[in-house]
């Protein structure tokens, strides 16, 4: 029988989603690769007590997860009704719709009928009554916000989320629907965005919304696709994503591109006595409308160095400013 650490908490950072009372641990585990059919149970089950052993309570989820699509949330319900079952009030398990899951005109996109449908099946896929945070995982230009909005406030109602929140929104589409959720009087807590050292985007106007609104941000790929790690400092090995002619977000150019950048990082990381990965998650935590970041792991050794971030998450002015001078060369 499992017995989590007694003392998970103690090391752990939360943060409050916004202006809401829901506390998220300051990293978070992302099951989007290494946690499908094609990888393996016995390690996903490893890396997931692992991450409640040390204080993560936040295990985010999407209908198209994988690979195949749905698979993740499939092993991720296995690992909590085996191994977690006691535990479900400790964690905070969030899960989205939005992208392409079924053939035909409703499995993807923001419709009442895409949304109830997904939630439905992701909801048994894990073999829980509610998500804690229900997403719309990217904006549908063809359904009018209303739509979504409303089905996202239906779903509180019918006791299917706690929490509801949208990836991938532009600041203006983030401002609209939180209005009208707000005159719902549903409660949106949180924007899920990309947020890394080369891709600042939401700093422009997104992170002023946020704070307007009161939301929280849970930003994704804080690590560029392992871009911000050591993977590739001394070249591109022959077992990694930019390697593949079939990876999608990242490749021999962009990496021979960043090379110097990710290098002169590198010296600010290992000045601060982290690794690169470990000042890239400490960065993306600096901005105070951040309140968690969502880290992937396929070894125990990736969780482990992850975690490590979180005991240097200040930055000194010079520390700032040679980092900006850094990225802006």
């Amino acid at each position: 029988m499992y017995q989590p650490n007694s003392k998970r908490y103690d090391h752990m950072t939360y943060r409050n989603l916004g202006n809401s009372g829901l506390k998220v641990s300051a990293i978070s585990l992302g099951l989007w690769h290494n946690f499908g059919d094609v990888d393996s149970l016995n390690n996903q089950k490893n890396i997931i007590m692992k991450a409640f052993d040390e204080g993560i309570t936040h295990f985010d989820l999407a209908n198209n997860y994988g690979p195949p699509a749905g698979s993740a949330e499939i092993n991720f319900g296995r690992i909590l009704r085996e191994n977690l079952k006691g535990y479900r009030d400790e964690l905070i398990i969030s899960s989205k719709a939005g992208y392409y899951m079924w053939p035909g005109p409703y499995g993807e996109w923001g419709s009442k009928k895409s949304l109830i449908a997904s939630c439905d099946q992701s909801l048994q896929r894990v073999g829980v009554d509610y998500f804690d945070i229900f997403y719309h995982h990217r904006p549908d230009p063809n359904t009018p916000l209303e739509e979504t909005a409303h089905t996202l406030d239906l779903l509180v109602r019918q006791g299917k989320a706690l929490y509801v929140g949208v990836s991938n929104y532009q600041p203006k589409e983030t401002k609209e629907i939180s209005k009208l959720l707000k005159k719902l009087g549903t409660p949106f807590v949180v924007h899920q965005p990309k947020y890394n050292m080369f891709n600042r985007e939401i700093e422009d106007e997104l992170l002023d919304v946020l704070e307007e609104e009161g939301l929280g941000a849970v930003v994704f790929s804080p690590l560029a696709q392992g871009l911000l790690t050591d993977r590739y400092l001394h070249g591109i090995p022959d077992n990694s994503r930019a390697a593949r002619d079939d990876s999608p977000f990242l490749d021999e150019e962009r990496v021979l591109d960043t090379l110097y950048k990710v290098k002169a990082l590198n010296e600010v990381a290992q000045n601060r006595n982290q690794t690169l990965a470990e000042m890239s998650l400490a960065w993306n935590l600096r901005k105070e409308g951040v309140s968690s970041v969502i880290i992937g792991a396929s070894k125990m050794s990736q969780l482990e160095s992850n975690l490590n971030a979180l005991n240097n998450l200040l930055f000194s002015e010079e520390e700032e400013r040679k980092i900006d001078q850094i990225l802006m060369a």
